[in-house]
């Protein structure tokens, strides 16, 4: 092989994996939106889940915290309804999301325990 085809070789190596890059799709902000609100959503339901496990969550607890959980989780399937989750959609969600986790760790760290 001589260095005309070997320089050849490598530039046709280097523009396929360009367009192997190029083809990679690159997540929307409102798919970014999304996957943040539902794996925070799923982390949240770890969090109760583990709660239940040690005995640091009551039933009625439980009962309570699945519910509000329930409701942001269907304010994120009205959000992506549409298929655009807004900044303002978002907002929204992460602000109830932060009050659940509050919820969460006051319910687990109080001195009320599963018997």
């Amino acid at each position: 092989m001589n260095f005309k085809q070997s320089l050849l070789n490598l530039v046709g190596a280097a523009l396929a994996g360009t367009v192997l890059l190029a083809q990679t799709p690159v997540p929307t902000p409102t798919q970014k939106r999304e996957a943040r609100m539902e794996k925070r959503a799923d982390n949240q339901q770890k969090r109760i889940g583990k709660g239940v496990q040690s005995g640091q969550l009551t039933p009625k607890e439980t009962v309570r915290l699945e519910r509000q959980e329930a409701k942001v989780n269907k304010d994120i399937a009205k959000a992506e309804a549409d298929g655009k989750v807004t900044k303002k959609e978002a907002a929204k969600i992460e602000k109830e999301q932060n009050r659940e986790s509050k919820r969460i760790h006051r319910q687990k760290h109080d001195a009320q325990t599963r018997k």
